[in-house]
């Protein structure tokens, strides 16, 4: 005959189900990324020992101050998310949870994914070379620019890559720099046309920029509110649409001007 378990004997039964379940649920794979400030790298220099710009078949110009163009990094496509690692870096200023499908193209292997970075990134610098050259009205035929930055990919550096190439060639356009000696950031895609687009994580890239000395961040007119989510002290935000906006917001602020848009 069974015996009849007490009312702590039967709670202390039925809990374990929900213990497991709770358990199962903390330690379980999620469908996200957490995403944190990635690398910096300045385009009017070198990046792991190589020249980011080089320019062929035009004089170019000994620039002072950089442009920096900024990441993120996220968990990879096939790293294991859990509700635990969730919970601790939702309320993080420094991480950012996103759904996986919002970093990554859906059902893509880590190579599919990899490959598919590296022709944005290469798209992306035929469109800031193109862009520049027809800003400064150059000749692709006479003039020819090679962008290399390792281990980046994605078309967030279009912005960055363009002015890099103007400054190189021509400066603010009266002999300066276009940096004015400080230290600028940004992020944003661009078209061969020049117009700016909007990128992702541009509240970690903030992070990134004043980490790495940046007093202004160039940023994507439509982003403004997300990069003043978690903005940086000492960071100034400039949004820009297009890239002749940009080359005017930077004169604008290396010539002291009240003209310098703000988000």
């Amino acid at each position: 005959m069974l015996s009849r378990l007490s009312r702590p004997q039967a709670v202390a039964v039925c809990a374990l189900p929900v213990v497991a379940l709770l358990a199962t649920a903390v330690f379980a794979p999620l469908p996200f990324s957490v995403a944190q400030p990635g690398m910096t790298a300045n385009v009017l220099g070198k990046n792991q020992g190589t020249e980011v710009i080089t320019v062929s078949g035009a004089p170019t110009r000994n620039t002072s101050g950089q442009l920096r163009m900024t990441t993120i990094v996220a968990t990879g496509p096939d790293a294991r998310v859990s509700l635990r690692d969730v919970i601790g870096n939702w309320f993080r200023t420094d991480r950012a949870v996103m759904p996986r499908d919002a970093v990554y193209p859906s059902g893509d292997t880590v190579k599919e994914i990899e490959k598919h970075n590296q022709e944005q990134m290469r798209q992306s610098q035929d469109a800031a070379t193109q862009a520049a050259l027809k800003y400064l009205d150059l000749s692709a035929d006479k003039v020819r620019v090679q962008l290399k930055l390792a281990d980046v990919g994605g078309p967030s550096a279009g912005l960055l890559f363009t002015l890099g190439i103007i400054d190189k060639l021509n400066g603010d356009g009266s002999g300066g720099d276009l940096t004015g000696g400080r230290t600028i950031a940004g992020t944003g895609t661009i078209d061969a046309a020049g117009k700016v687009g909007a990128v992702g994580g541009v509240a970690l890239k903030t992070q990134a920029a004043r980490r790495d000395g940046a007093t202004v961040f160039l940023v994507p007119k439509a982003e403004c509110s997300d990069a003043k989510a978690e903005l940086p002290k000492g960071l100034r935000l400039v949004p820009v649409t297009t890239l002749k906006g940009a080359v005017n917001s930077l004169v604008a602020l290396e010539k002291g001007k009240d003209s310098v848009p703000s988000c």
